[in-house]
């Protein structure tokens, strides 16, 4: 997340490329960790709970859902920026890399929190179906050209 340059003119560095790339090495950072964090929490769930469903993946869904919600609420709770380096560190890198489902949800709930219903359950129906589809398609996109 790049910093907000609106509310912080003050300093006009922090609104140029050295707050930018020490985001970026955060979202970095925090993405690898986040990755490695997935990987080993799935395998785990898959060996202690061996099911057909995916509930390594659901687990780590519903983990990271949690996680970006009481950070999120946190960080705005304290009067700071989404886009400061913390968040930018744990929001967007390690649960980006933990999981994009909870962006998803905290942008979900945030609708909700506003009133504007049609427009979450609009953001849940076409975030389900078109990932689906958008998954079905690089299936048969890979499976047709692999080689």
């Amino acid at each position: 997340m790049a910093p907000d340059c609106g509310r912080e003119r003050r300093d006009a560095r922090r609104c140029g490329g050295e707050a930018v790339i020490g985001s970026a090495i955060a979202v970095a950072v925090g993405s690898a960790v986040g990755g490695v964090l997935r990987f080993w929490l799935t395998a785990w769930v898959a060996r202690v709970l061996p099911t057909v469903l995916p509930l390594g993946t659901i687990v780590v869904n519903i983990l990271g859902s949690l996680a970006i919600g009481g950070l999120a609420a946190a960080f705005l709770n304290r009067g700071q920026s989404a886009s400061g380096l913390w968040p930018a560190l744990l929001m967007t890198g390690l649960l980006g890399g933990f999981t994009t489902f909870s962006a998803f949800s905290l942008q979900t709930l945030m609708l909700m929190q506003e009133g504007r219903w049609i427009l979450a359950a609009g953001n849940v129906v076409l975030s389900v179906i078109l990932c689906l589809i958008a998954v079905w398609v690089g299936w048969q996109v890979g499976v047709t050209y692999q080689g």
